[in-house]
Formats: C-alpha cells, sequence, structure tokens
C-alpha cells in the first residue's frame, strides 16, 4: 500500500519539476500575485488633492485652511479665484475635494456665531468620499475645539472647567492603521486558496486528456491511494509556496506579526490541505482542463474573494451571504490568519476552526475518492 502510494507521489513530483509552466505557476506566479497585489491594493487615503475657495480671505480662514494642510491626509493643489473653477476641478480628478469659506466666516465666527462652511467632494468612489467626509469631520471637530479654547483663555476660564471629558483613543491590534496589515495576511489566505487548487484541479484532468489515466484504471492502485498519491506533492509545493509569502510579508512588506509561527503553520498546512482536495474533486469531475480552470475560479476564487471577510468583515453582510461564507474554507482561514499576524491569539482559541476544517478536508476528500470509484466503474 505503502509503495504504491510513493509510486504516485514520485510520479506527480517529477510531472512538477520537469514541466516550467506548472512549476511557475506553482511557484512563481503567486510571488508576483502576491507583490502586486500588496504594493498596490492600499486602502489607505492620503495625500488628498484639495483646493480652497475662500471668499473671506482673513486671518481665521486662513489658519482653517492651514488646519487641512498641515494634515497627511491632504494635499494642497492651491486657492480657486473663480467659481466656476470648482466643477471643473472636480470633473478633470484635479481635485478630490473643494472647500468653500463664505465671505463671512470670521465675522460671524468674531460673533460667536456658527458660520457654515460647503465641502464638495468626489463621489465617484463611494469609498474614498466617504473616508474624505470622516477626514473633513474630524478636522472641523479639532478647529472648533481650538476655537472655544481660545476663547475661553481670552475670558480666562480654563477649558477643562467646562469641558471636563475628553476622549483619548487606543487602536489595539494595529496601531499605526496600516492597511498593510490586515490585506497582505489576507492575500496569504487567498493566493493559498487559489493555485493549490488550481494545480490540483488539473491533476487527473489532465491524465484524462492525455489518455494515460487508463493506467490508472488497469492497476490494482486503490481509489483512496491514487486521491492520497496526487494530493501529497501539491500540499508539498503549496507549503513552500507558504513559507515564501510569509517571507514575503515580513521582510517585503514589514507586516506586524505578534502570533506563534507555529499555529500559523499548522493552520496553512490544514488550510492547503483543504484547498489541494477541492482541487482534486474539480478534477475528477471535469473532463477538459480548460473546465476545470473556469470552475476553479469561478466556484473557488471568485467566493473566497467575496465571502471570505477579506474586505468586508463577515458580521457585517447579510443573511446568505454568511450562509456561503461558513462552506467556504478560506473565512475560517482568514479569521486565524490575522488573529495570529495582528492579535497574537494561540492554538486553543481557534480549536473550533481546526475542527471545521479537518471535518472540511474529511468531506472533500471523500467526494474526490467517491467520485473517481464512479469515473472508474
Amino acid at each position: 500500500m505503502h509503495s504504491r502510494i510513493l509510486a504516485i507521489v514520485r510520479k506527480e513530483t517529477r510531472e512538477v519539476l520537469r514541466d516550467p509552466i506548472y512549476l511557475g505557476l506553482a511557484i512563481a506566479v503567486p510571488v508576483v500575485v502576491m507583490t502586486l497585489l500588496g504594493l498596490g491594493f492600499v486602502l489607505d487615503v492620503k495625500n488628498l488633492p484639495v483646493a480652497f475657495y475662500d471668499q473671506d480671505r482673513s486671518s481665521l480662514s486662513r489658519e482653517y485652511i492651514y488646519s487641512f494642510t498641515n494634515s497627511e491626509y491632504f494635499h494642497l493643489v492651491g486657492l480657486v479665484n473663480d467659481p466656476a473653477q470648482l466643477d471643473h476641478m472636480i470633473r478633470s480628478a484635479e481635485v478630490r475635494a473643494v472647500v468653500v469659506i463664505p465671505p463671512d466666516f470670521s465675522r460671524k465666527l468674531s460673533a460667536g456665531k456658527p458660520a457654515t462652511v460647503q465641502i464638495l467632494v468626489d463621489g465617484s468612489f463611494a469609498t474614498r468620499a466617504l473616508v474624505v467626509t470622516g477626514y473633513v469631520a474630524a478636522i472641523d471637530a479639532q478647529f472648533n475645539a481650538q476655537l472655544a479654547a481660545d476663547y475661553l483663555a481670552r475670558r480666562g476660564v480654563v477649558a477643562t472647567t467646562l469641558l471636563p471629558v475628553s476622549v483619548e483613543g487606543r487602536v489595539w491590534y494595529n496601531p499605526s492603521l496600516e492597511t498593510k496589515n490586515s490585506i497582505v495576511p489576507g492575500l496569504l489566505v487567498i493566493n493559498l486558496m487559489f493555485y493549490p487548487s488550481l494545480l490540483a484541479a488539473l491533476v487527473v484532468v489532465r491524465e484524462k486528456e492525455r489518455g494515460t489515466i487508463f493506467n490508472l484504471y488497469c492497476s490494482p492502485v486503490r481509489r483512496w491511494e491514487v486521491i492520497v498519491g496526487k494530493a501529497v506533492p501539491y500540499i508539498g509545493v503549496a507549503l513552500a509556496d507558504y513559507f515564501l509569502l510569509f517571507a514575503l510579508s515580513m521582510v517585503v512588506f514589514q507586516v506586524r506579526f505578534v502570533g506563534n509561527f507555529f499555529v500559523l503553520t499548522l493552520a496553512a498546512l490544514l488550510y492547503i490541505c483543504c484547498c489541494v482536495g477541492l482541487g482534486l474533486v474539480i478534477s475528477v469531475l471535469c473532463r477538459t482542463q480548460v473546465a476545470a480552470i473556469l470552475i476553479t475560479f469561478v466556484g473557488l476564487m471568485t467566493p473566497s474573494m467575496l465571502f471570505s471577510g477579506m474586505l468586508t468583515p463577515i458580521a457585517s453582510m447579510d443573511r446568505s451571504a454568511q450562509m456561503i461564507s461558513r462552506v467556504i474554507p478560506a473565512s475560517y482561514f482568514m479569521g486565524m490568519a490575522r488573529g495570529v499576524f495582528l492579535k497574537g491569539l494561540g492554538f486553543y482559541y481557534y480549536i473550533p476552526d481546526f475542527l471545521t476544517l479537518c471535518a472540511f478536508a474529511f468531506v472533500v476528500y471523500g467526494i474526490a475518492i467517491i467520485a473517481f470509484r464512479k469515473k472508474v466503474g
């Protein structure tokens, strides 16, 4: 029994090593994709181009403008003198926001009256527009607080006597609020889902197209031995990919990692087994490599991107989307990877997820064995 499995393992290993295309898919492509997406998939909104239409032109309005340009979130493009320029600058994407200061801005504030400032935001990218409005609200609140403090100071009143409560925030697990700390571990999960599954999805169907599958049909090797023997090399290749991608995360992207590497590796190994098993199920059921590739992309890659919690928390999804996420192994490993990377959570915290992935692996390999048996029968 062991000799038959080892023979299949050696055969599949030679297939991978001898074919530069498969070897490139197995090693080079995940690294390249991880690098490109890690560098380009940045959700941090900084250095936003902004213009000001200052109709007041007072020292107070200049101070208000300075409160924007003094932050890392906005980049001053210029001051607008003609209101007709506002629409053109936003349409041409020269700026993403325009701040319109009314002519009675300083007069109202000096009189103790509220002044209204207009903010025109480019809403073509909704997420960015929401972030911009949040930045504006924060800067405006800081400016108002400073005005209140100056007003009280001129009257000899300590601000804390009227405003005794202050909020001092602390961000846990990602103090710098850099999106790379959550995006890069997510890309690690998606890469380990797609490429191992894709390679495994071509294993059996490739032999069907070549006609060499009949050698297995006629041999005394058992069905489960075929599935196990074909899975082991690709699990090994995917595990090597995992080490490369983890090193890339730490060295190139310098992602925050405070957890246990052994726990993450154990979770990755179990997750890889599930992904390779899914690929084998697709390979057994398909008749052509093209069909296997399409099913892998549509059936595995797309749901993993949308329902694993990479971009949107699962808790924020509707009920149907949450149900879909429960049958996707990427959603379990996504939480584990980010928890180990950023929170340093240990093995015992993820025992339910480990058990779920074990059950998932048992099911998919069982389906692969049964489906392969039907083909032989």
